[in-house]
């Protein structure tokens, strides 16, 4: 945790986070600062620092090992992320840890591994918090496609043995119609329901028909098997011919805006390990009821890219940019009891 640059308030406020984020070799330069909120601060230094750090390049993270001190609300608000420990009341725009600065450890060396990845991805959860979903979809895009260009996802991709294109499925979902219920069932168990070509293309057109026929006024979303959803079929990433046809396909042929689309009218049923578009999915549907076992996690900032799929304009409109920013740079999993809180999932199935 010594090596993790930490900076006062009263640093935040004297621009001490603001120097050139680019070395003159084009790479990042400490790209993640801890703000230590400890600190007693005046009003007016207090202010100064909101302001600096709604304009800094850097991702800001807060952290405290005791209560969160009352006047911080403000700047806590436009850090990236403040870790908080197990006294503290619990708030959207924190994370509560046993240990914070263990877990700023944590964060520091997942940043540092993909620097690239880690900043983009702090901009894009706060540009996209204020954007209406279409736009924030689009910028999750944009920016998912400059990373499929850069170094770390190509250092990711060439350390993964290589595996052949998985070959297409028969059935990747089931469709039933019971009266005015549409039930869509994932179902290549056999890969964990990967979000692979073969499902996204026919969960797109199932949720298509419940888009243009009215009559059906409730969609159940479920996998078959022992997870959802276990995300993007990892043996298809990088086979899109180019970035252009791979950010259409994402945004006009994914199934992130239907669920939106469908939100009022669509209940989403999740178990076993939710990965990547196994969450950034459901997170768009107007309920998710999760399995008392499930868990989640987002793993694409290790890849060198961020959540593709959605997960950064659903999940911050569930839990907030702050506990995303989290979740997707730890990679840790959160359990299911951690997500109801949260507000990640709306319910919890019944134990069998």
């Amino acid at each position: 945790m010594s090596d993790v640059p930490h900076l006062s308030i009263a640093d935040v406020a004297d621009g001490s986070a603001h120097g050139p984020l680019l070395d003159q070799a084009g790479a990042v330069r400490d790209p993640f600062v801890a703000v230590q909120l400890d600190d007693a601060v005046d009003p007016v230094t207090l202010d100064r620092a909101v302001k600096r750090a709604r304009s800094c390049d850097r991702l800001l993270v807060g952290v405290v090992d005791g209560p969160l001190p009352p006047q911080t609300g403000e700047l806590v608000s436009v850090l990236d992320l403040t870790l908080t420990g197990p006294d503290t009341q619990a708030r959207r725009d924190c994370v509560t840890v046993p240990d914070p600065q263990t877990r700023l450890g944590l964060l520091y060396a997942a940043v540092v591994r993909n620097p690239h990845a880690s900043v983009v991805l702090g901009s894009v959860l706060r540009t996209g918090e204020a954007l209406p979903v279409s736009a924030a979809l689009d910028l999750e895009s944009f920016a998912y496609s400059a990373l499929l260009g850069g170094p770390e996802f190509h250092r990711w991709l060439s350390a993964r043995r290589q595996r052949p294109v998985p070959p297409a499925a028969d059935d990747p979902i089931t469709v039933k119609r019971e009266e005015d219920r549409l039930l869509i069932t994932l179902n290549r168990p056999e890969r964990r329901n990967a979000y692979g070509r073969d499902v996204r293309d026919a969960l797109v057109e199932a949720l298509r028909l419940a888009v243009f026929d009215d009559t059906i006024t409730m969609v159940v979303l479920n996998g078959a098997g022992p997870s959802f959803c276990s995300g993007g079929d990892l043996d298809e990433f990088g086979t899109t011919p180019d970035l252009v046809t791979a950010h259409l396909v994402r945004t006009r042929a994914g199934a992130g805006r239907l669920v939106h689309e469908l939100a009022a009218r669509i209940e989403v049923r999740v178990h076993g390990s939710c990965v990547g578009a196994g969450i950034e999915l459901p997170a768009f549907a107007g309920a998710v009821i999760a399995d008392p076992g499930t868990t989640f996690r987002l793993p694409e900032v290790s890849m060198g890219l961020i959540p593709g799929a959605g997960g950064t304009v659903s999940l911050p409109r569930r839990i907030g940019r702050w506990r995303t920013l989290d979740l997707a740079l730890s990679g840790k999993a959160i359990d299911a009891a951690t997500a109801m809180a949260w507000g990640l999932i709306d319910g919890l199935l019944p134990r069998e």
